[in-house]
């Protein structure tokens, strides 16, 4: 059976490790939530990279409905064509559009699905999709076939906890939560997306990182994603470690910020801090 051992470009925790194969054995879909920017979607790349299996995502959005991923009727375009004498018309075929669990289904090689975002759909959305997910099958009433997997997919879906999913939707799933990296884990990121990068810089860039997160009354805390665009700038404009180190880091607003702080509120809290610090002459 496959097993999921992690990658070069993915630094994947031994508890992780754990529950990707936990849901591979089940054959259950494994639902895995944890703050923006800690690898969720990414870990569907990585598994499908490391059992060297196909990748089908499925991006959702607050108007996907569980049908789209199944199939869609065009309609409109059958009754178009009809008009303009087209001989497509009179196989109905022509007019379904596969969706992706579909294409899963029918892939030669099992494939990896991810269901990506599944909290930004209706309530109702994961219910619609528990029978497909169970069965591994589903009915097209327009062409009167019914579609079987060939093979089991590999089931990923990601969370971003904006809403409680459903019960009966949780029982059927393999459950992990991404813990946000510490610093030694962060570190092991860091270097796989910069090898040989300055231990010092990166020793002092996350003394700042970790500080801005732990800073209270912060809107968004900055994510794994957003360091390493910071620790790239820093490299870019060549900022070294004793410039970071000048700082008192729990109080002024870290150079190149904009790549940390995200929205208005927290930049004016920073530069709220800078000032008291300024003014006590610190």
């Amino acid at each position: 059976m496959a097993r999921f051992t992690g990658t070069e470009s993915y630094v994947a925790t031994d508890d992780l490790t754990v529950a990707v194969n936990a849901a591979i054995t089940l054959e259950r879909p494994l639902l895995v939530k944890g703050e923006p920017g800690t690898g969720k979607s990414v870990l569907a790349e990585e598994i499908a990279r490391s059992l060297d299996a196909p990748l089908l995502t499925w991006h959702i959005k607050s108007t996907t409905k569980a049908q789209q991923g199944l199939y869609e009727y065009d309609a409109v375009s059958r009754l178009r064509d009809s008009q303009l004498g087209d001989p497509r018309v009179s196989d109905i075929g022509n007019y379904i559009r596969r969706g992706k669990l579909w294409e899963a289904f029918s892939s030669e090689t099992r494939p990896v699905l991810l269901i990506d975002e599944i909290d930004k759909a209706d309530i109702e959305f994961p219910n619609d999709l528990l029978l497909e997910l169970d069965r591994m099958e589903f009915f097209v009433y327009e062409t009167g076939e019914t579609i079987r997997a060939r093979q089991r997919p590999i089931v990923i879906i990601t969370s971003n906890n904006e809403k409680e999913l459903p019960d009966a939707f949780l029982r059927r799933c393999f459950f992990h939560y991404i813990k946000f990296p510490d610093a030694e884990t962060m570190a092991r990121i860091v270097e796989v997306h910069y090898p040989g990068i300055k231990h010092r810089l990166v020793e002092e860039a996350l003394k700042i990182f970790f500080e801005v997160r732990d800073v209270p009354g912060l809107r968004k805390k900055p994510s794994t994603s957003e360091l390493l665009d910071w620790l790239r700038l820093l490299l870019s404009e060549d900022i070294g470690p004793e410039t970071l180190r000048e700082r008192d880091t729990r109080r002024l607003i870290p150079p190149l910020h904009g790549a940390l702080l995200k929205n208005e509120q927290d930049v004016s809290l920073f530069e709220k801090l800078a000032f008291i610090a300024r003014r006590e002459g610190r």
